[in-house]
């Protein structure tokens, strides 16, 4: 890695690009969790059993929610902002992704409209996503990129 300044590494252009996507992506999860706790995903193509599933989350379920979708688009930002503090976010929003999957796998049952393969899929690419994003952050972090 090639240096500006002294010994400061020179940002990768990787970074911005693993930083404006992940933005992206996580915004879906923003957007989705902002949705669901306003109450307004009627009109948006679920059934009345998947919308009584989501609005019927107990507060703990919805707390982990918000610290994995939440912690990982401000993970995503400081990510642009070089700010090492974007691993601890990465690491928060893993904590609210177990929580969440937990409940959704775990101690509830899903509608069966949503027991697909396709939903199981996206479950587990939402996880490699976050744990490829605190790797990533941890790896610029140890390079002296993120301070």
């Amino acid at each position: 890695m090639t240096t500006t300044l002294g010994d400061r590494p020179k940002t990768p252009w990787h970074l911005w690009v693993i930083g404006i996507v992940s933005l992206l992506w996580n915004f879906g999860g923003v957007y989705s969790y902002t949705m669901t706790e306003l109450g307004s995903l009627e009109g948006m193509g679920f059934s009345a059993e998947e919308l009584e599933y989501f609005y019927g989350f107990p507060a703990w379920a919805v707390a982990t929610w918000a610290l994995g979708v939440w912690g990982c688009f401000f993970g995503s930002a400081l990510l642009l902002l070089r700010s090492k503090w974007a691993v601890w976010l990465f690491g928060i929003s893993i904590i609210g992704l177990l929580g969440t999957t937990y409940y959704q796998h775990v101690h509830s049952e899903l509608p069966a409209s949503m027991q697909t393969t396709g939903q199981y899929l996206f479950a587990l690419a939402i996880w490699v996503i976050t744990f490829g994003l605190l790797f990533y952050a941890s790896r610029m972090t140890r390079a002296g990129v993120l301070r």
